[in-house]
């Protein structure tokens, strides 16, 4: 079983990604369960065809200490399972410890045994590494390996670098390794060769390059994802080939984080110049 989390800047499309990603090795055959570390609990929306799932923290709060795998664990696209950890009530406590709490209890629960059989376990993580919770699945070694979602927007390129960081520092302790980045085209100048060049900087890979492409939101708007929704697009063999190289992937590397006037040097040599 692969366990991997993927990380990136708020906002950069990380949940949108994860899931069209993981309908791509469901649609290969593949078993996976898909743990959402977002609070707004939406990493799994398309997998379970918009379906508002009960969150493991919303579940503990109205039920208690007793509660069985059934009722924090849904059955989304291709067989998919499909979990939310949710977060406190706004304005009080840390969204982290939603991460904390929900895998500690899918551990407890036997969500992984053997007996489940599943290929893949997809953490979709919150935006930056800033605290304790969302570095989690880094700091514990719940996840092997990282993909980090980036565009050619300097903050979307700040926030990788700054994972890196944190992959940085537990990569000793947890074993967690970088598997590549993960181009979500924001149709920037020169977006490919300049993220193609921050990977080499940071001592990994351009994993994929997923083209800027409106059927995403379409399929967004019927809930499902693009595979899901438009088989035939071009825009799912995208997502297919990105799973096929998620797959196949044997580069996993401890990266070599840059300083911000190289990031700066990169927009300005790629982008702003160009």
């Amino acid at each position: 079983m692969r366990k991997i989390a993927i990380y990136g800047k708020g906002g950069i499309g990380k949940s949108t990604t994860t899931q069209n990603t993981v309908a791509g090795l469901v649609e290969a055959g593949k078993k996976i369960m898909v743990v959402g570390c977002d609070p707004k609990a939406d990493s799994t929306r398309l997998l379970l065809n918009g379906l508002a799932q009960k969150t493991v923290l919303d579940t503990l709060r109205d039920e208690g200490e007793d509660v069985l795998l059934d009722d924090v664990r849904k059955l989304g696209y291709g067989g998919t399972l499909c979990t939310e950890s949710g977060g406190p009530e706004p304005g009080v406590g840390c969204a982290g410890r939603g991460i904390i709490t929900s895998v500690n209890l899918l551990e407890q629960l036997g969500a992984y045994s053997e007996d489940e059989n599943l290929d893949y376990v997809f953490y979709d993580v919150l935006g930056d590494v800033v605290c304790g919770g969302f570095a989690m699945p880094i700091r514990e070694g719940k996840a092997q390996e990282i993909y980090i979602v980036v565009s050619g927007e300097m903050m979307a390129m700040y926030a990788a670098n700054n994972i890196c960081k944190g992959i940085v520092k537990f990569a000793q302790s947890g074993g967690v390794r970088l598997g590549g980045l993960i181009c979500n085209s924001r149709a920037v100048d020169n977006e490919q060769e300049m993220i193609e060049k921050l990977a080499e900087k940071l001592g990994t890979q351009m994993i994929h390059f997923i083209p800027r492409e409106n059927m995403v939101q379409h399929a967004e708007i019927n809930r499902k994802t693009v595979i899901d929704h438009a088989p035939d697009h071009p825009q799912a063999d995208e997502y297919r080939a990105l799973a096929k190289k998620i797959d196949e992937n044997e580069t996993f590397v401890i990266p070599t984080p840059i300083e911000i006037d190289e990031l700066e040097s990169l927009l300005i040599t790629y982008g702003i110049a160009a």
